[in-house]
C-alpha cells in the first residue's frame, strides 16, 4: 500500500466514524505495512558545556552518543529511535510486517530488536495518526517536570579549580535559562578524588554554594553514585538540615533495609526528601524486593537499559505500592525524549532527566522547557522531522540492510 493511499483511506474513515469507530481502527495497523530497509547508525550530539567528573568515572566530556536505528518501510513512511541491537539481529525484522511486530493484547513491541523499540513506536504511531504516549497510555500529566542533571565536579577542571563558585553559579543560570526549576548535583569527591574529609567539605562548600545563589524556590537533588555510606548519607542531611533536599540518588550501595533505615531517619526528621535509587538494575525482577518493601520513593531504572517495554513493567510495579518513576537518563538526547512520552503515559512519573544537548539532525518541534515542565507535541510517534543533510552528513552509518 502507498502511504498516499494509506493516508487517504485512514482520513476517510476518520470522517465518517470520528468517535469510537476511529477509536478501534486506531488499534489495528495495516497488514500490509512492511519494513524494507534498517540504518544502524550513531548520532553524535554536542553538550552545553564540558560534564566533569563524577564519584567513581572521570570527565565525561562535551558530547553524547546515540545508537540508533532507522526504519524505513514499504509505504513510505520512516520511524527513528534508539537501538543498540546489532546488524544481525535487526535484519531478523526486514520483510516483517510491522502489525506482525506490535502486540496489542500486551500493547508492547516484539521481534528482535529487544528493548530498542523506539522505531517501531514512532512508525505505529505514525500510521495510526497518534503521538506515541497515546499507544502507551496517555494517562499522565500533559506537562512533564524535568530536571537538569548536569551539576558535576566542575571544580575538579583544571580551567575552574581558582574560579568553580563562579563556575557552579554559571551553570545553573544556564539551566535555568534552558526553563529547568530543579537541578540534580553531584557529590562524591571524597570516594575517589579527593581525601575523604577535604571531599566531603567540598560537596557541602558546592551545595551551599548552588542553594545561595539560585535560591529556596529551586528543587536540588543529589547524586553520589554510591561515593557515600549510609552513616555518610545521614551526616550530610544533619549538617545541612535546612537544604530541603528533594531527592537523594544512590547514595549508597543500594540494599533493602539500608534504603529502608535511611528512610526512616530522613521521616524522623520531618523532611521531605526523596530516596531514589535503580539506575544499576538490568532486569525487571530486580526492583521487586525495593517496591514492595517500600525501600525507595523513586524508582531509577535506566531508560534506554529497559526500553518501554521494560520501563512499563516497571511503573505498573511501582503503581501498585506508590512509587514514583524516574528513568534514569545520562549522555543521551533521545533517551531525554523517551523520558517525556513516559511522562505522558503513566499517572506516577517523578521528572525526567536531561543531559543538555542537541543536534541538527533531529528537529524536534514541539518539544519545549519553561518553569521546569516540559511540553510534548501531540504529533503522530515522536513528532521528529530529519534534516537530510545533516542525516548524510553528520551520522556515522554502522550499518545499512535492505531487503
Amino acid at each position: 500500500m502507498k502511504r498516499r493511499d494509506f493516508l487517504k483511506l485512514s482520513g476517510s474513515m476518520c470522517l465518517l466514524f470520528p468517535f469510537s469507530s476511529c477509536t478501534v481502527l486506531s488499534r489495528e495497523l495495516p497488514p500490509d505495512i512492511k519494513i524494507t530497509r534498517v540504518v544502524g547508525f550513531d548520532l553524535y550530539c554536542p553538550r552545553n558545556k564540558i560534564a566533569g567528573k563524577n564519584a567513581v568515572r572521570d570527565v565525561h566530556g562535551s558530547r553524547a552518543r546515540d545508537q540508533m536505528i532507522r526504519v524505513y518501510t514499504n509505504a513510505g513512511i520512516d520511524g527513528i529511535g534508539h537501538c543498540r541491537a546489532n546488524e544481525k539481529a535487526v535484519a531478523q525484522i526486514l520483510g516483517k510486517s510491522l502489525k506482525n511486530l506490535y502486540d496489542v493484547e500486551q500493547n508492547k513491541m516484539t521481534g528482535a530488536l529487544g528493548t530498542g523499540t523506539m522505531a517501531l513506536w514512532d512508525l505505529a504511531g505514525k500510521v495510526l495518526g497518534k503521538p506515541t504516549y497515546n499507544l502507551l497510555g496517555g494517562k499522565g500529566s500533559t506537562k512533564v517536570p524535568v530536571y537538569d542533571g548536569s551539576v558535576y565536579f566542575a571544580d575538579l577542571l583544571p580551567q575552574y579549580q581558582n574560579n568553580w563558585q563562579d563556575r557552579f553559579r554559571e551553570e545553573i543560570d544556564m539551566g535555568i535559562k534552558i526553563g529547568h526549576r530543579a537541578f540534580k548535583v553531584k557529590i562524591g569527591r571524597g570516594f575517589k578524588w579527593m581525601p575523604w574529609k577535604a571531599g566531603y567539605a567540598r560537596d557541602k562548600e558546592v551545595l551551599k554554594v548552588i542553594r545561595q545563589h539560585a535560591g529556596p524556590e529551586i528543587l536540588i537533588g543529589v547524586d553520589s553514585n554510591n561515593g557515600y555510606t549510609l552513616e555518610k548519607a545521614k551526616q550530610l542531611l544533619l549538617d545541612l538540615p535546612d537544604y530541603n533536599f528533594a531527592f537523594m540518588e544512590e547514595m549508597f550501595d543500594e540494599q533493602v533495609e539500608q534504603c529502608l533505615e535511611f528512610k526512616d531517619f530522613i521521616k524522623t526528621h520531618n523532611w521531605k526528601t526523596l530516596v531514589a535509587d535503580g539506575e544499576g538494575g538490568k532486569e525487571v525482577q530486580f526492583y521487586k524486593p525495593f517496591i514492595n518493601a517500600g525501600a525507595i520513593d523513586v524508582c531509577q531504572a535506566d531508560m534506554r537499559q529497559f526500553g518501554f517495554e521494560g520501563i512499563m513493567a516497571v511503573a505498573a510495579l511501582c503503581k501498585e505500592k506508590n512509587v514514583l518513576v524516574a528513568p534514569h537518563n545520562w549522555g543521551s538526547l533521545i533517551g531525554y525524549y523517551m523520558q517525556l512520552h513516559i511522562g505522558r503515559a503513566i499517572t506516577n512519573f517523578y521528572r525526567a532527566e536531561q543531559d543538555p544537548v542537541t543536534t541538527d539532525v533531529i528537529i524536534a518541534d514541539g518539544y519545549t522547557i519553561k518553569n521546569g515542565f516540559a511540553t510534548i507535541p501531540g504529533t503522530p510517534g515522536f513528532g521528529f522531522r530529519i534534516n537530510e543533510n545533516k542525516f548524510a552528513s553528520d551520522v556515522k552509518v554502522r550499518f545499512d540492510s535492505k531487503i
